[in-house]
């Protein structure tokens, strides 16, 4: 029988070209927006934490960023989340959630959550919300879309249940 023989990968080898580049690195003009809508289970997949990074990512790019959470994403932004303690990391990964909403609004971004899905979905309070997370009506969901819509803005829209 015919053996194949290769080394064995090891810890930073690299296994794919990550470069070059083939696009240009775009920048934000001056006013231009973007807008992240999330209705996603957090920890139901890596949807939720790939559009932060991505939300995060827009920021970085001088965008005007909006990262909307309505249906089940309001509780990407449970203050209250930890284990054994609130804050405390209880498994690798249990807070970037958090962490990642938190960079978001320190650089710039703007994070809003539905108070419907809150209050009557997951009885969460307006004070259960991470500092800086600001609730809205639900009437306030479609016309934060259509004003983003309006002002030509790069809208993002990710639904998981």
């Amino acid at each position: 029988m015919t053996m194949v023989s290769i080394p064995v990968i090891k810890e930073g080898d690299e296994i794919v070209n990550h470069g070059p580049k083939i696009y240009e690195d775009i920048q934000a003009k001056p006013g231009e927006k973007a807008l992240i809508c999330m209705h996603t289970v957090p920890f139901e997949g890596s949807v939720g934490l790939i559009n932060m990074l991505t939300a995060t990512r827009l920021v970085r790019k001088g965008y005007d960023v909006t990262f909307l959470l309505y249906g089940p994403g309001v509780l990407m932004a449970s203050a209250t989340r930890g284990f054994p303690k609130v804050g405390d990391e209880g498994f690798a990964g249990n807070m970037a959630m958090n962490k990642q909403l938190k960079t978001i609004m320190k650089e710039g971004g703007k994070v809003v959550a539905c108070r419907f899905a809150m209050g009557a979905l997951y009885g969460m309070r307006e004070v259960d919300l991470i500092e800086g997370v600001q609730a809205i009506h639900p009437l306030d969901i479609l016309d934060c879309i259509l004003a983003h819509q309006r002002a030509g803005a790069l809208i993002l829209s990710t639904w998981t249940v």
